[in-house]
């Protein structure tokens, strides 16, 4: 005959076993949970590391062109400089020619192509495109800035307001509609770090004030500071948005928390930015009123040890 126990005994080692096996399930969980966050950063890092040397490779495809018609229209210039000082000698020799046949079929042609408007218009319509050709390359230049990808995300000397810079010049048709940009900007020393990876967050940082901007025009401050005392620099990106309640002021750096609509927004943006500040052993804070607006706060050190 087999006796079961059913002493307390027995029946706490039962429970024992249970609660031994539910923390080790919560365990597994918590593991699981932060593998997959890990997995998500990491896909998210590749992408954009691809989209850098994509970006980079197009903004070198595009310079070259842009080099030689840039160059051809400082030739052209001089060459519009040439015709005009000849075209000046051929209207006073005019003079001399008044009252014959040749005289009035030049005033006929000088009419109807309407020389005196061409000789103003010229000028303005070269002057406007090597603006424009100037700008382009602007943003070409900004585009290679921002991804960096001749780095090859080694860490280096950056000027994080050179940065920010050409990151607003990448962003700006998020932001151009949207909202005007002051910019505070404290002289700053260059920053041991990964260029690419800290214009990311600023990239973040910007398109997030931008989409909190619920009015019709708002406005987006970036101030930038040094603390000698603590050798660190601070890069703050403040909106006068919508804000961030309070209940979701603690879970916005978590993976795929959002409070954009379903195809507005992933949730890796902030969570990706604190990731890399982390890694700067640095700080990302945040302030925030319902209503007021957000601060965000990028703190990182100057440099670091072991640095060259």
């Amino acid at each position: 005959m087999t006796v079961t126990d059913t002493t307390p005994l027995g029946a706490a080692l039962t429970q024992q076993q249970v609660h031994e096996l539910v923390l080790a399930h919560e365990a597994l969980k918590e593991a699981n949970g932060r593998l997959s966050e890990a997995q998500d950063k990491l896909v998210q890092s590749e992408k954009l590391a691809s989209i850098g040397q994509l970006a980079a490779g197009v903004a070198h495809e595009i310079n070259n062109p842009i080099g030689y018609i840039f160059s051809n229209f400082g030739t052209l210039e001089k060459y519009l400089d040439d015709l005009f000082e000849m075209l000046a000698g051929y209207e006073a020799a005019e003079q001399e020619l008044a009252g014959t046949p040749i005289a009035a079929r030049l005033k006929a042609l000088r009419e109807h192509v309407e020389l005196d408007f061409l000789k103003d218009d010229i000028p303005t319509l070269m002057a406007e495109s090597k603006e424009g050709i100037t700008r382009v390359r602007k943003i070409v230049q900004d585009l290679k800035d921002f991804s960096r990808v001749d780095a090859h995300q080694e860490w280096s000397w950056a000027n994080l307001n050179q940065g920010i810079d050409s990151t607003l010049n990448i962003v700006n048709n998020e932001i151009k509609y949207k909202a005007d940009v002051v910019k505070q900007y404290g002289a700053l020393p260059e920053v041991y770090c990964l260029p690419s990876e800290l214009n990311q967050v600023f990239m973040n940082l910007l398109v997030n004030a931008a989409h909190a901007i619920t009015a019709e025009r708002g406005l987006i401050t970036i101030r930038s500071s040094i603390d000698k005392a603590r050798g660190t620099v601070s890069i703050e990106v403040a909106d006068n948005g919508c804000g961030i309640p309070k209940e979701n002021l603690g879970r916005i750096f978590d993976p795929f928390f959002t409070t954009k609509p379903v195809g507005k927004g992933t949730g890796l943006g902030l969570s990706l930015a604190y990731g890399i500040v982390r890694k700067h052993h640095g700080q990302l804070e945040v302030q925030s009123e319902v209503g007021v607006g957000t601060t965000f706060r990028v703190s990182v050190p100057i440099g670091r040890e072991g640095q060259p």
